[in-house]
């Protein structure tokens, strides 16, 4: 995909999909996720989308040790735009 595309805003109907696809078994990373959503969400691009599709792969428990930094990302997620997207998802549970 090229620069332009995966800079482009999500669109509406994305952002539903990526919502619904965001919900977990794990309260405590709905809690993250919802947080982020609140901050992000009108301004979230095609390329974080993808970042954040890639952590949702995780399981529930994965996913909450990066979150809560008890793991640095390793592997596929070890990549500049997932980092970006996981910094951004630790920092929307923080107060403004």
């Amino acid at each position: 995909m090229e620069a332009s595309t995966t800079d482009a805003l999500l669109d509406p109907r994305a952002l539903s999909k990526l919502r619904w696809r965001c919900r977990r078994g794990l309260l405590e990373n709905d809690l993250f996720i919802d947080s982020f959503f609140a901050r992000h969400a009108p301004g979230l691009t095609v390329s974080q989308a993808q970042a954040l599709g890639v952590l949702m792969e995780l399981s529930d428990n994965d996913l909450l040790d990066l979150l809560l930094g008890r793991k640095p990302p390793q592997g596929e997620l070890a990549r500049d735009d997932v980092t970006h997207v996981l910094g951004l998802l630790r920092a929307a549970r923080q107060p403004i």
